[in-house]
């Protein structure tokens, strides 16, 4: 203890070096936290959309995953409805799971036949109500505005086309697109060109190249699919929505269907089926619990299906990679601020040890061993590093507070509409306490140097120093 305090008195001989050497480690301790709290605030959101949509687990035929997202006829499960019924009245499952809903994916090709367009798309069919349902979670309470999936109370033949889709298919006036110049990119076409003031006689001879029953202000589409057998099947959809989907790639392609329907397109009379069971959790952390009872469920009694249970962040390894990315960012980030820290406190030390040679000789001379130099000054240093990294921890969650209560927002990757801009530093202690002993052992191992140094100095050489 005595040694403690004798410590803490040196720091306080300088006190306006002490100060600097406080605020570097400060500086350095606040960036790191600041920036685990922003790139989590970014994991848990790609999370919490990914689950909105595609829930924490699927169900699907070994395969499908890798092989099948264009052949969703060789990978439809058989007997879906029982197996979601199994699921749903589980005891185990139940206190777990939110919704249990099955989808179906195909590929096709969609056509506005009033613009002579097509191009391919992939196509979701789903339960609107249950999608509604999973569009609600929000278990780490991000400030979000809950809409019902778009084609909940529509008809059965209504679709939902992503904004990229629309304007190619050339439905921007029907469904009120902006940015969108359907006039200029169908110039070249008799229906478009004699819409653009031309005179009565030529637009009703261009009206004779519209297929009869199709009216220019509905956007209808059709789209062509290949059934179980190997036939095309065409299905005739009202697209009542646009929706932005954040990635151009998907949005050029992404439709929705009601499930009946798109079932209808590949399964035509036979027996329908699904490509995937969705489920959605309360809590991600009873993730692998919930796999654990769905991979025995399927065992059990699902076991002729050859069923594999797959969780969101195999099903989408852009989260994966985005996680790692900003793990190899904050450890760069890390390593940089414990050099900064290693050098500040070794100077300062450095410094104190110079001035202070006289008094460590005059130690030395009262008997003091070299042992106790060398810890002397070591505990100098560490008082330094747990001052230093505390202040930083205190001022970081201040910070936070600040910024979380600034009103400022950003659009983050994949997505299409701007979110409050958060970072969540109260709550991550596992990398609070990471920061905060590693950079206080940094600053003791950078005092111990210059101690050792200290400690072996020559009494007589110490005392004369001027």
């Amino acid at each position: 203890m005595h040694a403690f305090w004798l410590a803490l008195r040196n720091l306080q001989r300088n006190r306006r070096r002490s100060m600097t050497t406080l605020l570097a480690m400060v500086v350095g301790v606040c960036a790191l936290l600041l920036f685990g709290g922003f790139s989590r605030d970014i994991t848990l959101g790609m999370q919490t959309d990914i689950v909105q949509h595609s829930g924490h687990l699927q169900i699907q035929r070994r395969g499908f995953f890798m092989y099948g997202s264009g052949n969703s006829a060789a990978y439809g499960i058989r007997d879906y409805g029982r197996l979601v019924a199994v699921l749903r009245g589980d005891p185990v499952l139940r206190t777990m799971a939110l919704v249990v809903t099955p989808t179906l994916q195909l590929g096709g090709v969609a056509g506005n036949f009033n613009a002579g367009v097509s191009r391919t798309v992939m196509a979701e069919g789903s339960i609107a109500a249950d999608q509604s349902r999973m569009q609600e979670w929000n278990d780490y309470g991000f400030p979000l505005t809950s809409r019902p999936f778009a084609l909940e109370n529509t008809a059965e033949d209504a679709a939902v086309a992503g904004v990229g889709l629309a304007r190619v298919l050339q439905l921007c006036v029907p469904l009120h697109i902006q940015d969108c110049r359907p006039d200029e990119v169908m110039s070249d076409h008799p229906v478009a060109a004699a819409s653009v003031d031309a005179p009565t006689d030529v637009m009703a001879l261009a009206a004779l190249e519209v297929p009869a029953g199709r009216a220019d202000s509905t956007a209808r589409i059709d789209v062509l699919a290949a059934n179980t057998h190997g036939a095309p099947n065409v299905g005739s959809f009202t697209v009542v929505k646009a929706e932005e989907q954040g990635v151009k790639e998907f949005d050029d392609v992404y439709l929705a269907l009601h499930l009946p329907r798109a079932q209808r397109l590949v399964y035509g009379g036979d027996e329908p089926r699904v490509t995937a069971l969705e489920v959605q959790l309360r809590h991600t952390n009873q993730l692998p619990a919930a796999r654990q009872r769905i991979e025995q469920i399927l065992a059990t009694q699902f076991a002729d299906q050859s069923l594999a249970v797959l969780d969101f962040a195999t099903l989408n390894p852009f989260y994966g990679q985005t996680n790692s990315m900003f793990s190899v960012i904050f450890g760069f980030m890390f390593v940089m601020v414990s050099v900064i820290v290693l050098f500040v406190v070794s100077n300062t030390m450095s410094m104190a040890i110079i001035e202070r040679t006289v008094e460590i000789g005059t130690l030395r001379a009262m008997g003091m061993r070299r042992g106790g130099i060398e810890a002397l000054f070591t505990l100098e240093g560490l008082l330094l590093g747990f001052a230093g990294a505390a202040a930083g921890v205190v001022i970081a969650l201040l910070l936070a507070i600040v910024i979380n209560h600034s009103g400022l927002s950003w659009t983050p990757p994949a997505r299409t509409d701007p979110v409050a801009l958060t970072v969540r530093v109260w709550g991550a202690w596992e990398q609070i306490g990471m920061t905060f002993f590693s950079l206080a052992l940094v600053a003791s191992l950078s005092a111990w140097w210059p101690a050792r140094h200290a400690a072996r100095l020559s009494i007589v050489d110490a005392l004369r120093h001027v």
